[in-house]
């Protein structure tokens, strides 16, 4: 408990430190797909992007925290993210890399790099949003892995004017599963989580689609846990996908005090 107190006040301090759109077909003019086809489609949109960069701003609303911040990421698939948050003239506050398995959150105000073993708890307190590791990679992208729906058809699949509407509901738990996607870019632009009597879970709205690699990818994307109350809006300025020469090269100055969580 002492040590995701001292994780939380070290994210809220260096937060409070801080002071276009693609041509659209006519719908009368694109492919309607079956469920199936359009499942692979999205999936295989998904897999397509190996490495993402992007710069911004996130902003953060959780526990009473409402605070924005520039920030750069770097996403190497399957299991590596690179996370830097900056104050005023770009002066890097802190930094995370976090792999499927470990992290280093590193402090630049004092000094200070917290390294342990990853669990969903310590990317709660680094993100403050409950994700698993996996669906923290995606919503970065503003994407949803959809590998568990490639072989079932979905409960209900209909057209809702420019949106394709795909509902899925787990027969162990009932929770009910809502995507929607634009039909001419194939792009998910909100999606809905409900539990079996119907109180909304998780909600995420992507918006502001260019393509990258013949994906639509989202510039802007918002995920709120709405059972905990907690959300993250992401703005993005700039994006880069696939690049050859992207790496994450982060190393703890040598002369930072090291706590191992």
């Amino acid at each position: 408990m002492k040590r995701t107190f001292i994780l939380i006040t070290i994210l809220l301090n260096i937060l409070l430190i801080l002071p276009g759109c693609v041509p659209s077909k006519p719908i009368d003019e694109v492919e309607i797909l079956p469920s199936e086809r359009l499942i692979n489609k999205l999936e295989v949109n998904r897999r397509r992007i190996k490495t993402f960069e992007g710069n911004g701003t996130i902003s953060v609303r959780a526990n009473g925290m409402n605070q924005s911040a520039a920030f750069r990421v770097i996403l190497q698939k399957p299991d590596s993210l690179y996370l830097t948050i900056m104050g005023p003239f770009g002066i890097e506050l802190a930094q995370a890399v976090v792999t499927n398995s470990t992290f280093i959150f590193y402090d630049a105000l004092n000094n200070t790099a917290y390294k342990g073993k990853v669990d969903s708890n310590i990317l709660k307190e680094i993100f403050k949003i409950n994700l698993s590791f996996g669906e923290l990679m995606d919503a970065f992208i503003g994407s949803v892995n959809l590998t568990g729906n490639l072989y079932q058809p979905p409960t209900e699949y209909n057209i809702d004017y420019d949106k394709y509407v795909l509902t899925y509901i787990e027969p162990e738990t009932g929770h009910k599963t809502i995507y929607r996607v634009d039909i001419r870019e194939l792009g998910i632009t909100d999606y809905y989580v409900f539990d079996s009597e119907g109180s909304e879970l998780l909600e995420g709205k992507y918006s502001k689609f260019d393509f990258h690699e013949n994906v639509a990818v989202p510039y802007k994307i918002e995920i709120q846990n709405k059972e905990e109350n907690q959300r993250i809006d992401i703005d993005y300025k700039n994006i880069a996908v696939n690049k050859s020469n992207i790496v994450i090269n982060f190393k703890v100055p040598s002369d930072a005090t090291i706590i191992k969580w």
